[in-house]
Order: structure tokens, then sequence, then C-alpha cells
């Protein structure tokens, strides 16, 4: 099944996600890049990124200022440990758009406005529980 979920940062209690720092995005997914690094800027301003991590997972990732949106991510923790990584550096929320909720480590929560931090689901930001998180356990 096809699901995209994202990635947005919430600043004191805002309902309005707030720019990301694209320096630490383009740290983030750089190494990662299998795709044209030419093409990475697109017209519009948006970042596009195809990655692979290590153990062969991959994802296209969509960046613009207000959030990152993760296309098609392959099982596998290598990307869902990128996923991570992005999140985690950027202070950021991962939606799962499948349930409908935030996953989030406790320093990005305490800026998620009220009403969303009510549902907010509290996870270690390492890509074994966002893997688990947003696809379910995987069998060893």
């Amino acid at each position: 099944m096809s699901y995209s979920p994202s990635i947005y940062k919430f600043v004191e209690g805002s309902d309005t996600p707030v720019p990301l720092d694209m320096d630490v995005v383009r740290a983030v997914l750089g190494p990662y890049e299998i795709g044209d690094q030419t093409l990475t800027a697109m017209e519009d301003g948006r970042l596009q990124y195809w990655v692979r991590a290590a153990d062969g997972s991959e994802a296209e990732i969509f960046v613009d200022e207000a959030g990152i949106q993760v296309e098609r991510p392959h099982s596998g923790s290598g990307v869902f440990a990128i996923v991570a990584e992005l999140a985690s550096r950027l202070e950021a929320v991962i939606f799962e758009p499948r349930e409908g909720v935030f996953l989030c480590a406790t320093e990005a929560h305490v800026h998620l406005p009220a009403d969303m931090r009510e549902d907010a689901v509290l996870i270690e930001m390492t890509g074994a529980a966002v893997e688990a998180a947003l696809i379910g356990p995987q069998p060893l």
C-alpha cells in the first residue's frame, strides 16, 4: 500500500508549521541522494530527493519550507532512520496519514498545538521505532 508520511515543525504551540532549515535538510539527505543531483532543486524552489539507505530501502522525498513529504518509503529501517534523523535534527514531528496522528520525540511534543499534543504518539526517533510506528513491527 502506498502512503506518504510528512514531517512538519511547530513552535510554541502555534497551529501553523514553521519554515524548515533547508541547510539541515540538505545535510541529512545529500549523502543518500541517488538521483541526478543537478535536478534536486525544482523550478518552483522545492527540493526533491531519491534516497537509498545502506540496507537498500528507498524513498522519494519532496521538501518545501512548510514540510517534507516522504513518498513510498520501502520497508527497511535504513530509510526510516533517515526520516527519523530529519525529524530529530529539525526538532519536527512526523505525521502518520493512515491514523492521522503525529509521531514525535519529547523535544518536539512540547511545541505542538494543545489539541494535537493530546493525540500525538511519543516515540524514540530511531529508524526501527519510526518504521514500527508507521508500518508496524517487522518480522525478524
